[in-house]
């Protein structure tokens, strides 16, 4: 077994030492009720991930398991959130990436591939390269049920989910399975969030000379993204108290509202895995419809993703188009808020793949999906169009949704969060369990 690798050494103005947990080592990370159970040794390749610290420690912590990691990295803030061992730099062209991505699977004799987000041009290529190999994928994102949960799921997420999409199965499977362990709040820091953004933008910009052909799958570029994190950390007080006196005002007395909760403008399942271009096309279709059937006493409240980076300015579109539309003393736009609070008011809740139509089925409320969504099906969701939604209101089967949790806990769910330091260290156990719970075919790494 390796000799397991210490967390790297930080200076003390090492901007990246803010995201690290000081009084962790590997050991404390990792420890299990089956530390002493053999495990068979695995061979990782980490491929991108979220922006931020966690593939820096699921590394740590397979290595502390004695498992072999490297890592691929695309651009300078991907290398400056992984200071370990085994790091490889890809510079080349797309053109290059196939042939690349190959050869380190064969020379590494790889049995597993991790990556965040699978609708990435590199990561797509990367993820047909392995199901022509055997190579297993391990695809994390954002959590179907959220908060507290991120998803790991062999494959595919999402569009590309294998899931059924048959309600009467998840009824029969989730009666062979235990009841789910106690719920346990994950803390989550939009602060951190944010300047681990900035971080990662910035090192990505400096050291754009090592990395000339990389190419940003995000629409904006670095600089600017990082610039509106920042405007939108500076104006998070005013807007905190903006949100506050609109959630009260709605949930005080009888106001009827629908939600229409946003997603990031950048979020791959919206552009891939249903017909809109982006954020922009949404709002505009869904005002256009709420203005021509919904009930005049009705509202509609639309709320901004908790993670949007600022660069659009999403408020002044919705304004200008509610005036257009003459349905401007019926819309209400919310920079912030406890979005649980908000979807258990709610008389319904329009979203295109949004992980928070899950919070609305858990709540009993109304929802229906404007793209391809895991949860979209008969019993859970509104199975007609938008313009007959807004006055047939129909609640989610309660039994059904029950089973459905169930079993996506049981299959690609695993608890904890990015943007904390209980959320992290819980995420990286969570991972690791689950990851040796898997037994990769033996014929891998083939050229």
């Amino acid at each position: 077994m390796p000799t397991p690798v210490p967390p790297p050494h930080r200076h003390p103005q090492d901007p990246l030492s803010f995201f690290e947990d000081p009084h962790l080592n590997e050991t404390q990370l990792l420890r299990t009720d089956d530390a002493e159970t053999p495990r068979p040794q695995r061979r990782f390749l980490l491929l991108q991930g979220l922006m931020g610290p966690f593939f820096q420690r699921i590394g740590q912590a397979l290595r502390a398991r004695g498992h072999n990691v490297w890592k691929i990295n695309f651009n300078g803030g991907d290398e400056a959130f992984w200071r370990l061992p085994g790091g490889i730099a890809f510079r080349g062209n797309d053109g290059a990436w196939p042939a690349f991505f190959g050869r380190i699977l064969h020379q590494h004799q790889i049995t597993d591939v991790l990556l965040f987000g699978d609708c990435r041009e590199l990561h797509r290529q990367a993820v047909l390269i392995c199901r022509e190999t055997g190579i297993a994928v391990h695809v994390f994102e954002e959590g179907y049920i959220r908060p507290d949960w991120v998803t790991l799921e062999l494959g595919g997420v999402n569009g590309n989910s294998t899931l059924s999409k048959n309600p009467e199965e998840y009824r029969q499977e989730a009666q062979q399975l235990p009841p789910t362990a106690p719920h346990q709040v994950v803390p989550s820091s939009f602060k951190r969030r944010a300047l681990e953004g900035v971080a990662y933008n910035a090192a990505t910009i400096l050291t754009k000379w090592r990395f000339p052909y990389w190419k940003n799958y995000r629409p904006w570029p670095p600089l600017v993204e990082g610039v509106g994190w920042l405007r939108r950390l500076r104006r998070r007080p005013q807007a905190r108290r903006r949100s506050e006196d609109l959630t009260r005002w709605l949930t005080s007395g009888p106001k009827p509202y629908i939600l229409l909760p946003l997603q990031l403008d950048a979020d791959a399942q919206l552009r891939l895995h249903s017909s809109y271009s982006g954020v922009a096309e949404v709002i505009t279709e869904v005002l256009v419809s709420f203005a021509k059937n919904a009930p005049l006493e009705m509202r509609l409240v639309i709320k901004e993703h908790p993670l949007d980076n600022g660069v659009q300015d999403w408020k002044s579109l919705v304004t200008r188009l509610a005036n257009a539309h003459g349905i401007s003393n019926r819309v209400d736009y919310m920079e912030l808020g406890d979005i649980a609070e908000i979807v258990r008011h709610a008389q319904g809740v329009v979203t295109v793949n949004s992980t928070t139509g899950t919070l609305a089925l858990a709540c009993g409320v109304p929802t229906i999906t404007l793209g391809h969504a895991i949860y979209d099906m008969e019993d859970l969701t509104y199975q007609g169009t938008l313009d007959q939604f807004w006055n047939d209101l129909q609640a989610p089967d309660a039994v059904t949704f029950a089973a459905f949790r169930r079993v996506l806990i049981e299959k690609c769910l695993i608890p904890g969060g990015f943007f904390s330091e209980e959320g992290l260290n819980r995420l990286v156990r969570s991972t690791i369990a689950r990851l040796e719970q898997y037994t990769p075919p033996l014929t891998t790494g083939k050229s």
